[in-house]
């Protein structure tokens, strides 16, 4: 039987560059080596889930002194984990005076460079400072105790305090260490595994941690959002019995002699999950993050080139997110003079790698016309089989924009359809290992199934990816072994990935995850990149800027 599938409609040129049916912009910036950029320190957004707040009273300290000679204050014991009882004590302190005590901690966050054509990932930004724990009264001695437990906030060596009259008179600290549990601890092929790792520090290299299943590489996780607690979900894989879930110090990939480090608190752990049974392969899936509310309103393809600097039009859309295809009303209103517009549709074209000078360049498609009847219009459009990410609507006269919006393409599974309209297949197909111009404008994806013999290729197909730094890869791993990236920039959000099917007969599990991708441009003191972010869904440069990159989850069954 012959399938066919939602056809991607693009139009490929010998060198693989897309190119649209109608250009409005002829910027064409070289970015693979521009070094022009404007780095933003991100706000990480509200709504986040599970975000500790400040330690202790969550007041940041008043300015104090350090004097280089002061007394000690003990903490007893002075290391453990998140949650662990400690008591702070003085002795030969001012008599029944009050002292401020504080406690050193850190914030953390991503840095970005929004630009027009598109986002750069430059790193992360970590500040430290001191927050109030307490007030506490010395006794006739100079002495006292304070019982309290070790808050949830960054691990590592906290500096203590005792503060009189904004100068510090004693000095101790506590160092926290990480803990590790998961949930649940038992469950069939596929079960979701929460992994929560506590402790995690705001350094570089105590930032990230890497997670393994039974010694392979799932992904790393960061906590700068969520100060120091990383929690991440994979899934359960492999044969009936006992597998390990590993979590580990990282820059990207684990710190193997994390003890003779100079960060050993930087610890570890390892526990076990048992697979209980094989349910068979089920539906794929798309795990998308919180919906938090962006804290920039910059946007690609989105700025005051070509725009009528007189024009006062507003535009409205039904909606501001979607899928490759979606239906959106388009209303405009104050337009000064009546008519007819075009409805265009703001994107790039081009790559990251044949990139000699010029990488790619603005485009735009068209939606369509609008009637402008009294200052205002309201238009139905399809949103393209286009890249993903921010996009902008606009309304065009000639070469002027006298109105436009922003939208945002999600990424979505790509749908099989047979001769009469019927979906059957989602993602999942054999290989076709045809190089007919029919087969390499479908990526070399085949019928739709998710049965294959050991040995056998498959694919994985995806619509909707972008072409940013923060979205235009995922990660790919097979049975939490990460194995590599697909690209969807030069195939126009098309992503095609060709696996392998491997392992005993039975259930495997692939899934795909956002990286952070540094190979092009390349910037300096760029962590974590090219590896499956497990937190994105809430520790994600992205989300202060409005992405919304999900991770994606399939099955196949393996045969002899």
């Amino acid at each position: 039987m012959k399938t066919k599938i939602a056809s991607p409609r693009l139009a490929l040129v010998a060198k693989g560059v897309v190119v649209s049916l109608f250009s409005v912009f002829l910027v064409a910036p070289a970015l693979g080596a521009d070094t022009q950029y404007t780095p933003i320190t991100l706000v990480a957004p509200t709504g986040i889930p599970n975000v500790a707040p400040l330690p202790f009273t969550a007041v940041k300290s008043e300015a104090f002194t350090i004097p280089t000679t002061m007394q000690n204050l003990t903490v007893t014991p002075n290391q453990g984990v998140v949650g662990s009882p400690m008591v702070v004590s003085g002795t030969g302190l001012p008599a029944s005076t009050t002292l401020q005590l504080t406690w050193g901690t850190a914030s953390g966050t991503w840095v970005a460079d929004v630009q027009p054509s598109s986002v750069n990932y430059l790193g992360d930004s970590i500040s430290k400072f001191n927050v109030n724990m307490t007030t506490v009264t010395t006794d006739a001695a100079g002495a006292f105790t304070f019982a309290s437990k070790v808050p949830e906030d960054f691990g590592g060596v906290h500096d203590i305090y005792a503060v009189v009259n904004g100068a510090a008179v004693a000095h101790g600290g506590y160092q926290t260490t990480r803990a590790l549990t998961i949930s649940p601890t038992s469950g069939p092929i596929g079960t979701p595994i929460t992994i929560t790792y506590t402790g995690m520090g705001a350094t570089l290299y105590t930032a990230g941690a890497a997670v393994h299943w039974d010694n392979n590489m799932a992904g790393e996780m960061q906590a700068l959002w969520t100060r120091g607690t990383g929690q991440v979900v994979i899934r359960a894989a492999g044969p009936r019995g006992v597998h390990y879930v590993n979590v580990g110090d990282a820059i990207g990939v684990t710190y193997m002699n994390i003890i003779q480090s100079p960060v050993p608190y930087a610890n570890g752990g390892s526990l076990p999950f048992v697979v209980t049974n094989d349910p068979g392969v089920g539906k794929p899936s798309v795990t998308f993050p919180a919906d938090v509310q962006p804290t920039t309103p910059l946007r690609t393809t989105l700025s005051t080139v070509g725009l009528d600097p007189a024009t006062k039009a507003v535009m409205t859309l039904s909606k501001t997110s979607g899928d490759i295809l979606s239906k959106v009303n388009v209303k405009t209103s104050q337009v000064a003079v009546d008519g007819t517009y075009q409805i265009v549709w703001s994107t790039v074209v081009g790559n990251r790698v044949n990139c000699t000078g010029v990488c790619w360049s603005f485009n735009a498609i068209p939606l369509g016309t609008a009637t402008v009847v009294n200052g205002s219009s309201s238009t139905d459009i399809t949103i393209p089989d286009n890249l993903g990410g921010f996009h902008v609507i606009q309304m065009v006269k000639g070469s002027v924009i006298e109105a436009q919006s922003p939208f945002y393409v999600k990424e979505s599974i790509m749908p099989f359809y047979d001769a009469k309209g019927k979906v059957t297949g989602m993602g999942v197909a054999a290989f076709d290992p045809s190089t007919s111009p029919d087969s390499v404008a479908r990526g070399q994806a085949g019928d739709p199934t998710t049965t294959f013999k050991n040995g056998d290729y498959f694919t994985i197909s995806i619509k909707g990816v972008g072409w940013t730094q923060l979205d235009n890869t995922l990660a790919v791993t097979y049975d939490n072994n990460y194995i590599g990236y697909g690209c969807g920039f030069n195939s126009n959000g098309y992503m095609v990935i060709k696996l392998v099917a491997t392992g005993a007969p039975g259930t495997h599990i692939i899934d795909l995850h956002p990286l952070l991708y540094t190979n092009q441009p390349s910037f300096a003191n760029t962590p974590y990149g090219m590896l499956p972010v497990l937190s994105s869904d809430r520790d994600f440069p992205g989300l202060a800027l409005g992405y919304q990159v999900p991770s994606f989850h399939f099955a196949i069954k393996v045969t002899r």
